[in-house]
Formats: structure tokens, C-alpha cells, sequence
């Protein structure tokens, strides 16, 4: 059985990694692709869990090797999906999140057309501001670029197969949660993972 691949993207400070992680430990066979990005590591992050930290080089020849399912630069720094481990993944019937911005959104969504696609909002851009400032990771000067970046993100929400608002979270978690759970309801879902249990239910009595 083939896994599905999610999309999810909001812009920075709408809670989207919380909300992924929350969704994950809550559903089975749900994992999030581990990106590749040049920026440089942040205290308490693991090279391999959070992100793969590479360098520019090494991440421009992986892009002309077609090593990326999709990837894209942002604030300054390149970020990419593997290829190889995402297709792995989705053979081997694991479902599979990607967290990237609408541009690798795009690519991923030509390049594979199956695929589920869902926006995540912040309830208002005062919202979204408080929520950037209460990190204290950002000077003025990054938080101002962010919220100007978050308006151009939040442009491309329509491309999107589903939009759900972050204002409560566990809400939140609630649509994600349903959206998961409905795609694995889906009836060729169903007959591929039930199998023996529904040629049974319909075999005719001798």
C-alpha cells in the first residue's frame, strides 16, 4: 500500500511545527520528511532529527544531480526536500509531511499529483506578529522582513486543497487530525488495506 504526502505551509510564527508534531505523535505511519537546508543550526538542534545542515556547495550539486524533489531559498538560506527518502517512505506505505513554503509546495505538487495540500493561517497578523516577538530569536529589523514575507506567503493560501485558521490549537490539531483520517477512509484506501477482510464479507455463500 502507497503512503499519501502532505504539504502543509503557513507562514513563520503560525505554529505550524507544533502543529505537525502534535499530529504525528497523535496518528500511526505518520512521519515528517527531514528537509536539507544551509542555514546554520540553532541552540538545541540536531543535525539529522530537525533538519540535514549542509553547506551551499554540497546543496548545489545535490540540486544539479536532481537529488531535490523540491527546493527553494528563503531569508537568504536554500532549503530542500529529499527525493530519494520521501519516495522511500511513501513505498514502503508510510504517510509522509512535507513542511515547505508555497514555491516547494508548487514543485512537489507537479511533480507528484496524488498528494494532499493544506494552508495553515494565523488567526491575524497581530497575532502573528506577537507570536514572532515571543520567540525573542529576532532583532526588529528580522521580525519586520518576516511579517512582510508572511503577507507574500499567505498570498498563495488559494493553491491549497485545504486552509484551516491556528487560533486555538488544539482545534487546529482537531482539522488536521480529520483531514489524515478522511484520506485513509477514502474507499481505494480501504480495498487495498482491508483486503482479504472485504473479499470475505462478499463472498457468496456455497
Amino acid at each position: 500500500m502507497t503512503g499519501t504526502l502532505y504539504i502543509v505551509s503557513a507562514p513563520s510564527g503560525a505554529g505550524k511545527t507544533s502543529l505537525v508534531d502534535a499530529l504525528v505523535r497523535s496518528l500511526p505511519d505518520l512521519k515528517v520528511s527531514v528537509s536539507h537546508t544551509t542555514r546554520p543550526r540553532r541552540p538545541g538542534e540536531i543535525d539529522g532529527v530537525h533538519y540535514h545542515f549542509i553547506d551551499v556547495d554540497t546543496f548545489q550539486r545535490m540540486v544539479a544531480a536532481g537529488e531535490f524533489l523540491e527546493h527553494a531559498k528563503v531569508f537568504g538560506n536554500y532549503y530542500g526536500t529529499s527525493r530519494s527518502q520521501v519516495l522511500e517512505s511513501l513505498a514502503a506505505g508510510t504517510d509522509v509531511i512535507l513542511e515547505i513554503d508555497w514555491q516547494g509546495g508548487r514543485q512537489v505538487r507537479a511533480a507528484i499529483e496524488d498528494c494532499v495540500s493544506i494552508f495553515i493561517l494565523p488567526p491575524s497578523r497581530a497575532e502573528l506578529e506577537r507570536r514572532l516577538r515571543g520567540r525573542k530569536q529576532d532583532s526588529n529589523g528580522v521580525i519586520a522582513q518576516r511579517m512582510r514575507e508572511a503577507v507574500k506567503e499567505m498570498s498563495h493560501f488559494r493553491e491549497y486543497d485545504y486552509v484551516l485558521v491556528n487560533d486555538s490549537f488544539d482545534e487546529a490539531l482537531a482539522d488536521l487530525q480529520a483531514i489524515v483520517r478522511a484520506r485513509r477512509l477514502r474507499c481505494s484506501v480501504q480495498i487495498e488495506r482491508l483486503g482479504r477482510q472485504v473479499q470475505e464479507l462478499l463472498a457468496e455463500d456455497d
